[in-house]
Parts: C-alpha cells; sequence; structure tokens
C-alpha cells in the first residue's frame, strides 16, 4: 500500500510513539516507520476509523487521550520512547466552527501535554509537531513562507496557530528538540471523513452521485499526497534528531498543486472517467479564499521533495477507496 523510503538505518529499533495514529497521516507515517524496522506505539482516542493499518503493521495500538497527562508520561516512560510524532488533532473545520472548545482542547492542551510529557521524558531525543499551512491564516495570494506571521483567526485555523507557538516555546525554553511540520491540503487513502473534498468526491462519484462542494468552488488550496507528507514528517525527525541546530524550526510540505475546488472535483472526474456534475452549494464559512503553500526550505535544508504527481496521486487514492468501499460504496 506504498513505497517505504526512509533511512531504515535511522529508524531501525527506535522507539517511536505516534499519536493520533489512526487517522490519516498517523496511519501512514506508523506504516512507514515499521516498514523501516522501528518499534511503533500507536497512540489515539479512537481505533476504529484507523483503516490505514492493518495486520501486517507491526504497530503496537494504545487506547488514550493526549490530553490526559499522567497517560503521556506514562506512554513515555513504560515504552521507553525516544522518539514522538504528534499528529493527534481535531483537524476538520466545520465541527471546529460549530463548537470551537473540543478543537482547542484537542489542539492546544493537546500539544503542550504531549510537548510536557516530552520536556519531563528522559529518554525523548526528538519530537515532530504537525501544525498547518492554515496557522498561517490569510496572506492574500502570497505563498506560505516558513518567517511569516501565524494569523489563525477563525477556530481550527486558532488552535493550530497555538499549537505551533506551543512548539517554538518549548524548542526556545527548555531546549526540547522539536521540528515543526506545516502541510498543505492532504489527500490519500485512509480518509473517512467524507466532508473533505476529494474523499467525499470520490465516494459521490463511485456511488454514481454528484460530488458535493460546499463553497462557490474558487478557493484555491495546495493538494499533497499524504505518503509525500508522511516522507517529509520523517525526514523532519531524522534531521532534528541530528543536527541540533534545527530545534525550534517550522517546515513547509506541499506539492506545488495548487487548484481551485472546482478544478480538483474536474480532475478527479477525469481520473474516474466520469461525466457527473459538481453539486455547487457555496454555504461554506470561515474558509480563507487562497492558500499557496512553498516549501522550498524543505528542499534546500531537508532534501525533500514530493515523490507523486497530482494524477498519480490521485490514481493511487481513487484505487484505495475503490477496494476499502468495494460493495458499500
Amino acid at each position: 500500500m506504498g513505497h517505504v523510503d526512509v533511512k531504515q538505518a535511522f529508524w531501525v529499533d527506535r522507539s517511536v510513539l505516534v499519536t493520533g495514529a489512526a487517522g490519516l497521516l498517523g496511519g501512514w507515517v506508523s506504516r512507514k516507520l515499521a516498514g523501516a524496522g522501528a518499534r511503533v506505539a500507536g497512540l489515539d482516542i479512537e481505533w476504529s476509523h484507523g483503516a490505514v493499518l492493518d495486520g501486517r503493521d507491526v504497530v503496537e495500538r494504545l487506547d488514550g487521550d493526549i490530553r490526559d497527562r499522567w497517560t503521556m508520561d506514562r506512554v513515555l516512560q513504560d515504552r521507553a520512547i525516544d522518539s514522538v510524532v504528534h499528529l493527534a488533532a481535531q483537524a476538520v473545520v466545520g465541527p471546529a466552527n460549530d463548537d470551537p472548545v473540543p478543537t482547542f482542547e484537542h489542539n492546544i492542551l493537546g500539544t503542550w501535554a504531549t510537548l510536557d510529557a516530552c520536556r519531563r521524558a528522559p529518554g525523548v531525543t526528538v519530537v515532530v509537531v504537525a501544525s498547518s499551512d492554515k496557522a498561517y491564516g490569510d496572506h492574500g495570494d502570497e505563498p506560505y513562507e516558513e518567517a511569516m506571521a501565524l494569523l489563525g483567526r477563525h477556530p481550527y485555523a486558532a488552535s493550530k496557530t497555538c499549537a505551533d507557538v506551543l512548539a517554538q516555546t518549548y524548542a526556545a525554553s527548555y531546549g526540547l528538540p522539536v521540528g515543526i511540520t506545516r502541510c498543505g491540503n492532504m489527500y490519500g487513502g485512509g480518509d473517512t471523513e467524507w466532508s473533505r473534498i476529494v474523499p467525499g468526491t470520490i465516494r459521490s462519484i463511485l456511488r454514481g452521485e454528484r460530488p458535493v462542494i460546499r463553497s462557490d468552488g474558487s478557493f484555491v488550496r495546495d493538494y499533497f499526497y499524504v505518503e509525500d507528507a508522511a516522507d517529509g514528517v520523517l525526514a523532519l525527525a531524522e534531521a532534528v534528531a541530528t543536527r541540533p541546530a534545527l530545534a525550534g524550526e517550522a517546515f513547509n510540505f506541499a506539492a506545488d498543486a495548487r487548484l481551485s475546488v472546482l478544478e480538483i472535483v474536474d480532475r478527479i472526474l477525469r481520473v474516474m472517467d466520469s461525466d457527473l456534475e459538481p453539486d455547487v452549494r457555496n454555504d461554506a464559512v470561515n474558509e480563507i479564499p487562497e492558500q499557496r503553500v512553498s516549501a522550498a526550505k524543505a528542499r534546500e535544508l531537508l532534501g525533500w521533495r514530493p515523490s507523486h504527481s497530482l494524477d498519480e496521486g490521485l490514481r493511487r487514492t481513487v484505487d484505495w477507496y475503490r477496494a476499502y468501499l468495494g460493495g458499500d460504496a
């Protein structure tokens, strides 16, 4: 279900905690780590939707809540964790708008609880915290660069701005070896949040239904295949562990695949050879009109670059959903 392209010599026998391991990015990161020889403990509040992981993966599944400091301390100490990839979050914009408190609790409280547990755990030598391109907020049509101010103002974006600053704080104040990822709009097999445009569109087409667009279709995003994002996360972990000067640094990861919502839906329709017309509802709220992400820093300092074109990523994603949904599409 995907090529493992990480430095195996670095990860062999490392004890790694992945928070949010049942989620889209967490599942792929966990698979790649297990394939590279790491001992992976995956912590999640809800494993039932962990569709990426399967019986071939040597991942210890732990039920737990990142907001519980005792849980975080116990997991890090009992398993002698040396590497932490913190991906757990409430990551859907709609629920954050409807009721912001759970999003703030998971994304802010959960992040400082994780970081503080890492600070107190003497064996932890590297931490990666997932921020988001949404943390930048609205900078017009300027491509996001890491030196830009973080201006997240709506609930989800604000929660990621706070989590990002917390990670920088623990690096600056406590010397925690933490790196921060800010990824573009991720898509790929394993995402069962059907309100998102890529999985929702694919499922609708498989059902013979018109794909729904909540906005007016003009919003521009950087679409980024999840396996490339997972490679970026692990490249950053490897770099922070071996180059202490990178602690506290943030890195954008994106594929320069900038399309409007209507354009990405049209690409999916073409990949799936469908002539369905999208249903444009124009009822989205608190959305930034245009987001463009520059990944120049990751290319230059980490030697990272995406391995999949947009069409290749979409084809792999469609194949995954055909197999996953089968007759239940």
